[in-house]
């Protein structure tokens, strides 16, 4: 059974990526332009550090 919320996202996606022929970087430019006419704040967060599986915790 398919999700019609996330049917309804995906289709939306699709509609904006098509705007922009698919293209990744255009996509990415139109988004940014998007979120600093509406004033939205980013937050961006350092990446997690993962740590090597070990014997230890592998099989947990």
């Amino acid at each position: 059974m398919k999700d019609p919320i996330v049917e309804e996202v995906r289709e939306a996606r699709n509609k904006h990526a098509r705007q922009f022929n698919f293209d990744l970087y255009a996509i990415c430019e139109d988004l940014k332009k998007k979120e600093k006419q509406y004033g939205h704040r980013v937050k961006s967060l350092p990446p997690k550090i993962l740590q090597p599986a070990t014997a230890n915790n592998a099989a947990t």
